[in-house]
C-alpha cells in the first residue's frame, strides 16, 4: 500500500542490472468472466519484463518470477530505486541475467483495463479473486508460464499471494507476502476505504460515475485519506517538523495526487478488497512463506496480533514483524529493500 495507495504512479528511472532486457506488452484475455458472472469479451492485461525465460527439457520456463504490486499502483513502482538498484542490479537477488521477472499491471490499474478507459461504472465490479485470475491468464497463455519461482507482493500485493498460494497451490515455489493480513478487511482497515469510496459517490460532481470533470471535492479527501494510511510516523516528522512545513507538504502533495487520480479508477480499485477473505484455507497453502509486516504501518497495525494467530496455521510459513524504526517508512516499507533482502535471500535459498 504505499503503493497501496500510493495512488500516484509517476515514472521513475530504471536501474537494472547492465544488458537485461526489459519489455512491455498487452495480453488479451478473451470472454473473461468475472465472479459477479460480467464479462468482457477483451480484458487488457499489461505487463513488464526482465530478463529472458530459461526453459528446461520439457519446455518449461523455470526461472520464472512475479512481482505484484499494492492499489492504485502498477508493475511500474518496481522500478523505483529502492528497489530496483538494490534487487535487480547485477549481483542482486532478482538480477534478471538470472530471473525472468513478470511485473503485471492488475486489472483495473495502470495500462491494462479499467474504467476510465470508457466503460466507466459500466466496467465489471471485480475483485481480488479476479485480479488473480487474470493475472493467472497472463502467465499460462500469455507468457506460457507455469511455474514460479516466487510470487512476492506488496500490501494488495501481499493479499494476492495469499489468494494464490490458496488457489493455485503447486504454481509458485515461494511466497513473499509485504504489508498485509490474510483476514477479511475490517475494523479500522476497511473504514479508511469506505471513507474514500463514500468521498467519491457522495460527491455531487461524481455525477454516478458519468463526470466531465473530476470531481476534486472527493478526491482531496481521498488524497489526504491516502496520505495518513502510507506515511510513516517517524519519517514524517523528521522530514516535516513543524507546522508551516508539514502545511506546505500536505498542500504540495495532495495538489499532486489530486491530479494523477481518476475517480472511478479509485473507487473499483479501493472497493476490489470487498471479498477478499483468505483465512477459512491457510492450511491450502503448501509453497514456502517468508511474510514479513512492519510495526509502523498504519493498514496493518501490530497491536491487533492477527498475523501471529495466523502465521501459525502456514505448514511452512515464517513470520516476522520488523520494529519501526529510523529506516523503516512505515506502510510503504514494502518497497525500500534494504530493509527486508536478507530475508528475500533466505527465502530463495543458495
Amino acid at each position: 500500500m504505499l503503493r497501496l495507495m500510493l495512488v500516484l504512479c509517476a515514472l521513475f528511472a530504471i536501474h537494472v542490472a547492465e544488458g537485461s532486457e526489459r519489455k512491455e506488452g498487452d495480453f488479451v484475455a478473451r470472454d473473461f468472466t468475472f465472479r459477479s458472472g460480467e464479462t468482457m469479451a477483451a480484458l487488457r492485461l499489461h505487463y513488464t519484463t526482465l530478463g529472458t525465460p530459461q526453459r528446461d527439457a520439457q519446455g518449461r520456463v523455470t526461472n520464472a518470477v512475479m512481482l505484484l504490486h499494492g492499489t492504485g499502483g502498477s508493475g511500474q513502482q518496481f522500478f523505483r530505486p529502492q528497489f530496483a538498484d538494490v534487487l535487480f542490479a547485477k549481483g542482486g537477488l532478482l538480477d534478471p541475467a538470472k530471473y525472468y521477472v513478470i511485473l503485471p499491471d492488475s486489472i483495473g490499474h495502470g495500462k491494462s483495463s479499467k474504467p476510465s478507459d470508457g466503460l466507466r461504472t459500466k466496467f465489471p465490479r471485480y475483485d481480488y479473486d479476479d485480479m488473480v485470475a487474470g493475472q493467472h491468464a497472463l502467465l499460462t497463455k500469455g507468457l506460457g508460464v507455469d511455474r514460479l519461482k516466487l510470487i512476492l507482493g506488496t500490501s494488495m500485493g501481499c493479499m494476492h499471494a495469499f489468494v494464490w498460494g490458496e488457489i493455485h497451490p503447486d504454481f509458485a515455489e515461494a511466497l513473499m507476502p509485504m504489508a498485509c493480513q490474510p483476514v477479511e478487511i475490517a475494523g479500522r482497515n476497511r473504514m479508511w476505504r469506505k471513507m474514500i469510496m463514500d468521498a467519491i459517490t457522495n460527491d455531487p460532481d461524481w455525477k454516478g460515475g458519468a463526470y466531465k470533470a473530476q470531481p476534486t471535492r472527493a478526491l482531496r479527501t481521498a488524497a489526504g485519506i491516502l496520505v495518513l494510511a502510507a506515511g510513516a510516523p517517524i519519517q514524517m516528522q523528521k522530514a516535516y517538523p513543524t507546522r508551516v512545513a508539514a502545511d506546505a507538504y500536505l498542500d504540495k502533495t495532495i495538489a499532486e495526487r489530486i491530479a494523477e487520480l481518476d475517480a472511478n479508477d479509485l473507487l473499483y480499485q479501493v472497493a476490489s478488497s470487498r471479498t477478499y477473505d483468505p483465512s477459512p484455507r491457510l492450511e491450502a497453502i503448501t509453497a514456502r512463506v517468508m511474510w514479513i509486516n512492519f510495526a509502523d504501518d498504519f493498514v496493518n497495525p501490530p497491536e491487533l496480533k492477527i498475523a501471529e494467530r495466523e502465521a501459525a496455521r502456514l505448514k511452512r510459513g515464517t513470520f516476522l514483524l520488523m520494529p519501526a524504526s529510523e529506516e523503516t517508512r512505515g506502510h510503504g516499507s514494502h518497497t525500500w529493500a534494504v530493509l527486508w533482502k536478507d530475508r528475500l535471500a533466505e527465502l530463495l535459498g543458495p
